[in-house]
C-alpha cells in the first residue's frame, strides 16, 4: 500500500487544468433525488463535484441515460455544467441489471455528441460505476484521452459481505470491473480500504490508483444557530416528530444492502433488555425501496409490525432540501448500519450538522466515522449489539454532547473543495501521462521513418 498516493499530495503544479470533462453516470442520474431507486451518494457526488470543476474553470458535461420523454436533451445546472440526457432504451421499467444491453446505445449516444464539436472537446473522461466505466473504455481509445474511473461499488466486495435475502452480483458485472480496471489510466478511491480491495482483488496496479476522498456540503449540512435544544425542537416540529425522547434517524435506500432491518430488530431487542428505554425511542426511516429491496417494498414495514415495534418506527419519503438537514438536527443518533459502504455520505452530513453516528465497523465507514470521537462503530450487524450500543449512547446525554463536538469537527477536515483539489491533481496527473506516452510515440515513429 506504499505505493498508493492522494491526488494533492502528487499534484502537478506545472500541468494545466482541462478544459473540459466528460463525466459518465450511465444508470442514475445526478439529478434525480437521492434516496430512493438507484440514487444515493454517487449521486450527490457527482452533482457536487461538477458544479465546484466549474467554479475552478473547468466545464463539466454530464451523460446520462434518458429515463423520461419530458426530459430536455440538455439541462445547464449552473454555467459550466450541463446534463445531456442520451436515449438509450425504453425510458422506464429497466432495471441496473438489464442496462448492460443498452450500451451500445448508450455509447453512441455518447460519440456523436463529441463527433459534432470541434475536435479535441474533451481532455478527460471521468465514468462513475462499472456501467460507465464501460463506455468511458470506448471514448478513451476513440478520443485519444484519458480515463479516470471510480467504482463506488464493487461487486466483489458486496458479494464477500452479502447480506442475507439479498442477490449477489452477477458474474457479467465482475468481468466487467475487471475489464475497465484494466483499461483506466487511473481509478480513483474514496478510501485507503477502498483502494486495497482494487489492488488485491482486483490486481489494480498501485501506481494508478489514487485516493480522493468525498467531501459534504459545509454550508448546507451545519449546526442550528442557538440554542441546541430548541434548534432540534424546532426540528422535530418541522418533521412531525415526536418532541419527546430520543429520535435514532436512518436515511437512504431500502434495500439489504442499507441493512435498516438491523435497525428495526435492534429496537425490538431493546424492549427485551430495558422496556422503559425503548419506549422512549422513536426510529426514522427515510428513504424509498431500491435494489432487491423492490422485490418487497413494504417488507420493512411488515418487519416492525410483526415485531410489534410498528409503534416506535417512523417512515418518511426521501427528504429533500432544508428537511434533510432538519432531519439530521432532529435526531439524537444517525444510524448506518450498512452491510458495505465505499463511504458513507450520510454519515458524513449527519456529523456535519453536530449529530453523532453509530455505523456498522465496514467499507469507508471506518473513515467517514471516527470512532470514539465522533461517533461509534459497531463490529457487528446483530441487532443485539445494535440495542446494546443504543442503550448505552442514548441516556449519556454528556457523552452525546461530546461525541457531537468530535463530529463537527471531524466533518470540517472534508469538503467538497478538497474532493476537487485531488481529483484535478488526478486529472493533472493522467493528462501529462498521456501527452507524455503520445510525444514518446511521435519521437519513436520519427526514428523509425528516418
Amino acid at each position: 500500500m506504499s505505493e498508493l498516493h492522494t491526488g494533492v499530495a502528487r499534484q502537478r503544479t506545472g500541468s494545466p487544468l482541462p478544459r473540459r470533462i466528460a463525466t459518465l453516470s450511465v444508470h442514475t442520474s445526478p439529478l434525480h433525488q437521492p434516496g430512493t431507486g438507484d440514487a444515493g451518494g454517487m449521486n450527490v457526488y457527482i452533482l457536487e463535484v461538477a458544479r465546484r470543476m466549474a467554479d475552478a474553470g473547468v466545464e463539466v458535461e454530464i451523460f446520462t441515460r434518458a429515463t423520461s420523454g419530458d426530459l430536455p436533451p440538455v439541462v445547464e445546472v449552473v454555467p459550466g455544467v450541463l446534463v445531456r440526457h442520451v436515449m438509450a432504451g425504453p425510458f422506464e421499467g429497466l432495471t441496473k441489471e438489464e442496462l448492460p444491453g443498452q450500451l451500445c446505445a448508450f455509447t453512441a449516444g455518447v460519440l456523436r455528441a463529441e463527433a459534432a464539436r470541434p475536435p479535441g472537446w474533451y481532455d478527460l473522461v471521468h465514468s462513475h460505476y462499472w456501467l460507465s466505466g464501460q463506455v468511458g473504455w470506448l471514448a478513451k481509445d476513440r478520443w485519444g484521452v484519458p480515463l479516470v474511473h471510480t467504482a463506488h461499488t464493487l461487486a466483489k466486495v458486496k458479494n464477500a459481505r452479502l447480506a442475507a435475502g439479498d442477490r449477489p452480483e452477477p458474474k457479467s458485472r465482475v468481468i466487467g470491473e475487471e475489464q475497465v480496471v484494466a483499461e483506466a489510466n487511473r481509478l480513483v478511491a474514496n478510501t485507503t480500504v477502498e483502494a486495497g480491495d482494487l489492488i488485491s482483488r482486483y490486481q489494480a496496479d498501485p501506481r494508478r490508483v489514487s485516493i480522493v476522498e468525498p467531501g459534504v456540503d459545509l454550508e448546507r449540512f451545519r449546526p442550528a444557530y442557538g440554542d441546541a435544544a430548541k434548534a432540534r425542537l424546532a426540528a422535530r416540529r418541522r418533521l412531525g416528530l415526536p418532541e419527546q425522547g430520543y429520535v435514532v434517524a436512518f436515511v437512504g435506500r431500502i434495500q439489504p444492502l442499507k441493512a435498516p432491518d438491523v435497525l428495526v430488530r435492534a429496537v425490538a431487542a431493546l424492549r427485551e433488555r430495558d422496556p422503559a428505554l425503548a419506549e422512549e425511542v422513536t426510529v426514522v426511516i427515510a428513504g424509498g425501496p431500491s435494489g432487491s429491496g423492490l422485490d418487497r417494498p413494504t417488507a420493512l414495514i411488515e418487519l416492525a409490525a410483526s415485531l410489534g415495534v410498528d409503534d416506535r418506527v417512523r417512515f418518511l419519503p426521501p427528504q429533500t432540501g432544508e428537511n434533510l438537514p432538519a432531519l439530521y438536527r432532529a435526531a439524537d443518533v444517525v444510524a448506518v448500519p450498512s452491510h458495505n459502504e465505499s463511504f458513507g455520505l450520510v454519515a458524513l452530513e449527519a456529523q456535519a450538522c453536530g449529530t453523532p453516528v453509530l455505523a456498522a465497523a465496514v467499507g469507508g465507514l471506518v473513515t467517514a466515522v471516527q470512532d470514539g470521537v465522533s461517533g461509534l462503530l459497531v463490529d457487528s450487524h446483530d441487532p443485539v449489539d445494535w440495542a446494546r450500543m443504543l442503550a448505552r449512547l442514548l441516556p449519556a446525554a454528556g457523552h452525546r454532547a461530546e461525541l457531537s463536538r468530535g463530529a463537527l469537527g471531524h466533518a470540517r477536515n472534508f469538503s467538497w473543495s478538497r474532493t476537487v483539489a485531488g481529483l484535478l491533481a488526478v486529472y493533472q496527473e493522467a493528462i501529462a501521462e498521456r501527452r507524455s506516452d503520445l510525444a514518446a510515440r511521435f519521437a519513436g515513429d520519427a526514428v523509425v521513418s528516418s
